[in-house]
């Protein structure tokens, strides 16, 4: 019963007060629920804005409480496009408080991470709904620059790469097993001394790091490429170079070189890569991943002769395969969300991570691949110290690195000078 009357005082007295005191015409349509949020729970930054919503509200139920416990609701200011700049107001949980604001395109808030592990927060909320109103159109942001690989030729896998990724006979497996399930796991997959030189050059206090938002859409740092040490920007050039273009052909069978063999050749012989090495090591032993996508790339045969360069447009409508990427620096509060301004094509996902040491899953900070419209998940790649993830994605597959939470500030206690960890992100496109 008590919850009746407080549903019947929200609908009639209450709003009959809220529409006398904000002007504006509300219906009696109310939308009402109740939520609980506890240790690192986290709402992140969004508007609320849904057609009809006029006026939000939060109604706290909460033992006593203070800023150190987390779960302030953070208001944003927001730029010229209408989006979140920076925290301008935060509202500490009170009990028996009642918070209201309009919903507009400019109404930017968050739930911040709940720190406390004995309390919980206990709040009812919802939208008072009324006529709506002209928003305005929603910016496209620009994608990150694309381009075509960088003359490089097969010298530059064996300065980086383990040599058991370039024996023809392991990249015939690492295809099969990638075509079958979409997504790989190379592990071990730079030299080991490789592999150390980037992480000492990525602790490097000259390395300039730029925070990329907007909050609504991703948090998280980027490196400034022209400060960085020569090692992180020679492993750039590799990520860019047309041996690594043509080696992940090999692994993948995408077209992404024009050595690579395509759908035309596929009745010229099976299962033949083309040499980027120009000799083979030892076979080795592969790695495999628990977790698949649903989609599929497309699954050439492979011919015994080298083809010519075909002519004519591939999936990025440029004729030519290119590539985008940058050096992110993932800690405390970092993420990225599904949107619905995020563009979805087909595409080619290149993770490679450095200082994942005793990262646990539970402090988030893994990539999650789901459809488009759906919540479960398709595929997660955790972060692995010295680990390269591949997946290939399509137009209903879309992604989002998780929120990484409190939980994660314990792993101090073993790497004292290690809040998070580094990935080069980057995207091969046909």
């Amino acid at each position: 019963p008590h919850v009746c009357l407080h549903r019947h005082a929200l609908c009639e007295e209450f709003r009959a007060w809220l529409s006398a005191v904000t002007q504006i015409e509300l219906e009696p349509t109310v939308d009402i629920s109740c939520a609980k949020y506890e240790y690192t729970d986290v709402l992140l930054c969004h508007d609320d804005e849904l057609e009809g919503r006029r006026i939000a509200f939060i109604l706290y139920l909460v033992p006593p409480w203070e800023e150190s416990d987390g779960g302030t609701l953070d208001l944003y200011s927001t730029d010229e496009h209408f989006q979140p700049q920076q925290i301008v107001k935060s509202l500490v949980p009170s009990w028996n408080t009642l918070v209201f604001f309009e919903v507009s395109p400019v109404s930017f808030h968050q739930a911040r991470s709940f720190l406390s592990e004995e309390k919980c927060r206990l709040s009812v909320s919802g939208w008072f709904h009324g006529p709506s109103i002209v928003r305005p159109a929603r910016r496209t942001e620009a994608p990150l620059p694309r381009s075509p690989h960088i003359p490089y030729d097969h010298e530059i896998l064996y300065e980086w790469i383990n040599l058991v990724y370039l024996d023809m006979d392991s990249q015939a497996q690492i295809q099969e097993e990638f075509e079958e399930r979409s997504e790989i796991l190379l592990k071990d997959f730079l030299k080991k001394e490789k592999y150390q030189l980037l992480c000492e050059a990525l602790e490097n206090k000259d390395v300039q790091w730029s925070r990329r938002g907007p909050a609504n859409k991703r948090l998280y740092e980027t490196a400034e490429e022209d400060s960085l040490p020569d090692i992180l920007k020679k492993f750039l050039q590799f990520l860019r170079s047309e041996a690594l273009f043509l080696l992940l052909s090999n692994f993948t069978g995408l077209k992404l070189h024009f050595l690579a063999p395509s759908d035309e050749d596929e009745d010229a012989g099976e299962g033949r890569a083309a040499d980027t090495a120009g000799h083979s090591s030892p076979k080795p032993e592969q790695e495999e991943t628990d977790h698949h996508a649903d989609s599929n790339p497309h699954q050439p045969d492979q011919p015994d002769n080298i083809p010519e360069a075909q002519d004519g447009e591939t999936q990025n409508g440029s004729g030519v395969p290119v590539c985008a990427g940058e050096l992110r620096r993932w800690t405390h509060g970092h993420y990225t969300l599904v949107h619905d301004t995020q563009a979805t094509e087909f595409a080619l996902d290149l993770l490679f991570f450095c200082g994942c040491e005793d990262w646990d899953p539970e402090y988030g900070g893994f990539t999650s691949y789901i459809a488009k419209g759906e919540d479960e998940e398709l595929l997660t790649v955790n972060p692995e110290d010295n680990c390269l993830a591949l997946v290939y994605r399509d137009k209903e597959t879309m992604k989002f690195v998780k929120y990484i939470n409190h939980r994660s500030l314990a792993r101090l206690k073993k790497h004292a000078n290690r809040t998070g960890f580094w990935d080069f992100s980057f995207v091969y496109y046909e």
